[in-house]
């Protein structure tokens, strides 16, 4: 497998600004990098619209994947309501580059997929994971049901950075579907 091509400005959802914490511009900061301090470790992070930019002045574990965050410019528990809910980014290029046999898998966004004989399949929207694992979304070729699958080594058999596709082996219950209708 070789190594993706991503646009070096994509953006990369890194976390999510919650609550104050306390009077003084303190912020809570939901981290979705594994190690959830290391969103500190990216540099200026962006909002989705790139309109601002926010740089981390200190950060302190609170709980599991939440921070409690001094931010440049942000000096009043007003200033740092207003964060609320506000999604931060990180372009692709800040990220360090995966090793050989990793990726990043928003580097999947935007692979066709085909099955095993190299049908099409669709296009990688997203990658998601509500608490039960990771969930590939595929747009249907040619429109119709967007294909919602596990993403496990089973399903997705291959990755081929090169040619831009991922190979898939739906699942037994997504073949059948449909089969004794009529």
């Amino acid at each position: 497998m070789s190594r993706p091509a991503p646009a070096p400005d994509r953006l990369i959802l890194m976390g999510v600004f919650g609550a104050p914490q306390g009077v003084r511009g303190a912020i809570r900061v939901k981290s979705l990098t594994r190690d959830p301090k290391a969103i500190g470790a990216y540099g200026s992070l962006t909002d989705g619209q790139r309109g601002r930019t926010f740089a981390f002045e200190s950060l302190r574990p609170l709980k599991n994947d939440m921070l409690v965050a001094r931010v440049k410019g942000v000096s009043t528990r007003e200033a740092a309501a207003a964060l609320t809910g506000v999604e931060i980014f990180a372009r692709r290029d800040q990220l360090p580059p995966p090793s050989d046999d990793e990726f990043y898998y928003d580097d999947l966004v935007g692979l066709d997929a085909v099955d095993k004989a190299g049908a099409p399949l669709g296009r990688v929207v997203s990658l998601m994971n509500y608490g039960g694992g990771d969930i590939l979304e595929i747009a249907a070729a040619g429109g119709g049901e967007t294909l919602l699958l596990p993403f496990t080594k089973r399903v997705a058999s291959a990755i081929d950075f090169d040619a831009g596709r991922i190979v898939i082996e739906p699942p037994r219950e997504v073949e059948d579907e449909g089969e004794g209708e009529g």
